[in-house]
Order: structure tokens, then C-alpha cells, then sequence
């Protein structure tokens, strides 16, 4: 997954360049319209398994977890006509737009802070330096929780390698029947198996548990209860499995 989902125009920002520049905020989140998964942090799993199927899936490498949003590509069922998130959890991935930390290069663990510059106006919104050139509040706070969730991130990425390490990892899907006895499926996608789970040894079990990885692991296998509520949400469903 793309972290620059969202973002059409990714620029860094610069105290110089943009210390007049003002940031007005998406007044709802259409902007995700087109996205079926996000992705998520363990500390988020939770909160989200009361709201989407979390998932794995393979990018770039890595091991993801992601909130599944849609059946089909570039389909959120979680945002009406109007852009109004229809869930009780919004995903930091979506929460921290339209900012986001970009690598800087040959520099590790240093980072640059990026703005969709779509969302970037002389006339309207959040200022971003103040008249001294330092950052305001407002940049500092977004700022804060970039760094925050890139560090969770962080985390995630370690947990889901520890995932597929041991084998828990197994390739799935989800298919849709509707009424009109088409099917929709949910391309390939990872969830834990639940027998090579009860297959680990005890050394296995206590280092995931003193990890805090066991909450993560139950927060995943029961939100793949929501696949069906997912489906309904496309309408003309007859079954979801």
C-alpha cells in the first residue's frame, strides 16, 4: 500500500517557502472514496475490529495490516454521497491528512514533513509559521502525531514480521454472492491461522504474549466476523463468507 495514498500533490514543507501558507483542513472525507484498505497500527486493532475486517497483506516487502473498507477496488463503503465517515473509528492513516512524513534521504530516522499542497491556501485555514518563522501549534500538534503513528507503525511492521516468521500467516479470501447470483471476491489477502496458532510452543506463546502482540492477534480473528456486515453495505447481498 501506497503511504502517499491520498495525496496528489506531496510537498515538504519550508519555513521560507510556505510561512504565509495556511492549511484549510477536507471538510469531509471524501477524499477517500477511492480506497478500499488503509492501513493500520497494532494499537489501533482494538477499536477498528469493532468497525472493519482487518487484514494482512504483502507490500514492498513487508507485511501490512489493513482496515478493510470495500469488496472492490477503489470502493470505500465507509464514506456516504456527502463524505461523512459512516463508522464509529476513523484510522490514523485517514486522521492525519493532509500531512504526512516523507524519508529524508541519506539521513536515517531523520524525516521531512509533507502537505498535499491541494490543501494549502494563502486566504483560509491553519497557519502554519507564525510571523517569526516558527512552527505554530497547530503544525506542531500534526507534527507530533506523524511522528507518533510512524513509530507505532513501527511496531506493526515488527509484529507482523513475527507473524510470518512463525507460520501464522495464511493466504484467504472473501467472496460475496448477490442477489443476482454475481459474486464479488476480495482478492487474496493474509489472516492468522488459528491451528498453527494453537500449535506454537509455549516459549512462542509467552513471547508473543509479553509482546503484547496476543490482544493484536484476538482483535484480528474476531473482526473477520465483519466481512458479512462489509457485504451488506454493498447492498443486493444475499451471503457473504
Amino acid at each position: 500500500m501506497a503511504d502517499l495514498l491520498f495525496y496528489s500533490e506531496p510537498v515538504a514543507l519550508n519555513r521560507d517557502q510556505h510561512k504565509s501558507m495556511k492549511i484549510d483542513p477536507p471538510k469531509d472525507y471524501g477524499f477517500t472514496r477511492q480506497t478500499n484498505s488503509v492501513a493500520l497500527a497494532g494499537v489501533e486493532f482494538a477499536e477498528a475490529s469493532r468497525n472493519f475486517p482487518i487484514v494482512f497483506t504483502r507490500s514492498a516487502g513487508q507485511v501490512i495490516p489493513v482496515a478493510a473498507l470495500g469488496m472492490r477496488d477503489e470502493e470505500n463503503l465507509f464514506v456516504d454521497s456527502d463524505g461523512r465517515w459512516q463508522a464509529d473509528y476513523i484510522p490514523a492513516f485517514v486522521r492525519r491528512y493532509p500531512f504526512v512524513l516523507a524519508n529524508q534521504p541519506n539521513e536515517q530516522d531523520q524525516f521531512l514533513v509533507c502537505v498535499d499542497g491541494s490543501a494549502m491556501s494563502a486566504e483560509t485555514g491553519n497557519e502554519l509559521f507564525d510571523a517569526d518563522g516558527q512552527e505554530t501549534e497547530y503544525l506542531a500538534t500534526a507534527t507530533r502525531f506523524m511522528r507518533e503513528y510512524h513509530q507505532r507503525f513501527q511496531q506493526t511492521v515488527e509484529f507482523a514480521k513475527k507473524l510470518d516468521a512463525l507460520g501464522l500467516l495464511t493466504e484467504r479470501n472473501a467472496r460475496v454472492t448477490r442477489e443476482d447470483e454475481s459474486a464479488v471476491v476480495l482478492g487474496q489477502f493474509l489472516s492468522v491461522d488459528e491451528q498453527a496458532l494453537m500449535r506454537l510452543t509455549t516459549a512462542n506463546v509467552d513471547e508473543l504474549f509479553r509482546a503484547g502482540y496476543m490482544g493484536w492477534i484476538y482483535a484480528h480473528l474476531i473482526s473477520l466476523g465483519l466481512f458479512p456486515a462489509l457485504a451488506r453495505r454493498m447492498g443486493g447481498v444475499d451471503a457473504a463468507a
